[in-house]
């Protein structure tokens, strides 16, 4: 494999969220919440940026808003699979070689980290590329929701190689312990691989996509960022995040 230089960043949304329904469409400071990540994404500036819709409303804000949207099927089983037909849509000539998969519910990114998790990509052997943060909550370790990543830093680096992910505990033992931070960024020819595979046995046991990537003898590398995004899937992230906008614009 050669180095990925041409990254596109895609993020797919839908209206129908558990916790949450429609909160692509949440007011944040006067825009929706979709076209506040969209902004993030555009201050990475590491290229363009479109968002993955899987209805016409979200398209319809997004293009009032000046951005780029494709609309996917509905029914898509991930957000990996709606990014994956957004790109043929879009790049059916595979123009990009690389694309960064960013989550619609983190209105607050810090652009940087959108440029950090494109970075372990310039390794060849890298099919996909993650994010981590270092676990400082003691009540996170035992706490399901919070995703442990299990991975091998070399000394005074903040890339790594992610051998496991595990909503347990892991590894044993003295350490530092990883949050893994679920935005993505995949070489092309790995994307359309990793949609094509069939739900692992431990992806299943986990409820975790990517485990199937693993199972599968694909390559994960992570970059240590500093801190974990805030993201929204309840009532209570959303008016945090509101009141996180209100006062940093004060």
């Amino acid at each position: 494999m050669t180095i990925a230089s041409n990254p596109i960043i895609v993020i797919p949304a839908r209206m129908a969220s558990t916790r949450l329904p429609g909160k692509p469409l949440a007011d944040i400071d006067g825009k929706p919440m979709i076209v506040q990540v969209l902004r993030r994404a555009e201050e990475a500036d590491i290229g363009p940026a479109i968002v993955a819709c899987a209805e016409p409303e979200i398209v319809e804000v997004v293009e009032a808003a000046g951005g780029q949207a494709i609309l996917t099927r509905a029914d898509h089983p991930s957000g990996s699979d709606r990014v994956f037909e957004a790109m043929e849509i879009f790049d059916p000539e595979g123009q990009y070689d690389a694309v960064v998969n960013l989550q619609g519910d983190l209105p607050a990114l810090d652009p940087g980290a959108v440029s950090a998790v494109f970075q372990p990509l310039s390794v060849p052997d890298v099919d996909i590329s993650t994010l981590v943060a270092e676990i400082t909550d003691p009540t996170e370790l035992d706490d399901e929701s919070a995703v442990k990543a299990v991975v091998s830093f070399p000394e005074n680096s903040k890339t790594g190689r992610a051998i496991w992910f595990s909503r347990f505990k892991s590894p044993w033992g003295m350490g530092p312990h990883y949050h893994h931070i679920g935005i993505y960024a995949y070489r092309r020819d790995a994307l359309k691989r990793f949609v094509s595979l069939p739900v692992a046995p431990l992806e299943a046991r986990e409820k975790l996509e990517q485990l199937r990537a693993l199972e599968a003898g694909m390559r994960i590398d992570a970059a240590l960022v500093d801190t974990v995004p805030l993201g929204v899937d309840t009532p209570g992230d959303l008016a945090r995040i509101r009141q996180l906008f209100t006062t940093s614009s004060s």
